[in-house]
């Protein structure tokens, strides 16, 4: 038998038989090439429920974006008429002459149609959500990355964190609206002023854990700006991070839209929201139920959805689940 021959086992009548020992095809590595997105998604769909979920969320998107379009809500239409005030569906209907999609759920405090009103409403709360979420996951990701990597940057920042986390956040958003009007730019303005402070705090914590390990040392050393360290050694590692962030952001701005709106702190009158609608509502929510649950249910509907959605993506982005 040569050097470069051996025997290995078989299953064959004459039990082994000689094969050539090749030292490049014995280092090579016979595996399946790994896609991280593939991998995601494939984690994420693997459970059942999120398939269902993200059907329900189409499902709210068609009817907050699509329905609207078809049935624009007027909330002045009927205020003249004080035979259509605070109707049950079934007498909005025998008022209409018949079945009515759009009095399905009876009529508001002014004959408005609460149907129509909760589309429109759900639409705003969550564009409001979107773009607010937007703007300080960008702002603070980005800041709390370099904040999190440069230490001359981190002192100033924690004076600066120091100084605004001492002032209470639904305080600062009152006086912002009060000063600068309730219309939608304005409440979108107060929410991300200083919104994106605590996800900069947040992500700076996550980054410090990473900041030190070798690659990143060496890059340092290499003379590597520090926007490509953080850009290319650090983000890429931290979308489990950034997905489980996104999960409690999204539902966080409807939850305070729909609460300041309650209040009368939030958007005015004229624009469209599933907390105005609670406000108007609750001061006869024994007398009128129709007025008042419906908003309620679909605002605790939409954060449930997004938040489920975004917790198990935050699950599937993690790669020590993809094995």
């Amino acid at each position: 038998m040569n050097d470069n021959e051996k025997l290995v086992p078989v299953k064959d009548e004459s039990g082994f038989r000689f094969i050539s020992n090749d030292a490049i095809d014995s280092e090579r590595i016979i595996a399946p090439r790994y896609s991280y997105w593939r991998s995601v998604f494939r984690v994420f769909f693997r459970k059942k429920t999120n398939t269902i979920l993200l059907i329900l969320l189409v499902l709210m998107l068609v009817s907050s974006f699509v329905v609207p379009i078809f049935a624009p809500y007027d909330y002045k239409e009927n205020v003249t008429e004080a035979t259509m005030f605070n109707l049950s569906p079934a007498k909005a209907m025998e008022k209409t002459g018949g079945f009515s999609f759009k009095y399905l759920l009876g009529t508001g405090s002014l004959g408005n149609s609460i149907l129509y009103g909760i589309f429109s409403s759900a639409k705003t709360s969550i564009t409001l959500a979107v773009i607010c979420a937007a703007i300080n996951m960008t702002v603070g990701i980005l800041i709390g990355a370099v904040w999190g990597y440069s230490k001359k940057f981190d002192q100033v920042m924690l004076v600066i964190y120091q100084i605004i986390a001492n002032v209470p956040y639904i305080l600062l958003i009152s006086v912002l609206v009060y000063i600068i009007g309730s219309g939608f730019s304005s409440f979108v303005f107060a929410l991300t002023i200083t919104g994106w402070l605590g996800i900069a705090y947040f992500f700076r914590t996550q980054v410090m854990i990473i900041r030190d390990r070798d690659y990143s040392l060496a890059s340092k050393c290499l003379g590597t700006p520090i926007t490509r360290v953080v850009s290319k050694n650090i983000l890429p590692f931290m979308i489990s991070v950034i997905s489980t962030l996104l999960a409690t952001e999204l539902p966080s701005y409807i939850s305070m839209e729909v609460f300041l709106s309650f209040i009368g702190v939030g958007l005015s009158a004229e624009v469209p929201s599933l907390g105005r609608m609670i406000q108007q509502g609750q001061m006869a929510f024994r007398t009128f139920p129709w007025e008042f649950w419906p908003p309620v249910f679909v605002s605790a509907f939409i954060t449930i959805i997004l938040y489920m959605l975004g917790q198990n993506l935050a699950d599937a982005s993690d790669p020590r689940t993809h094995m």
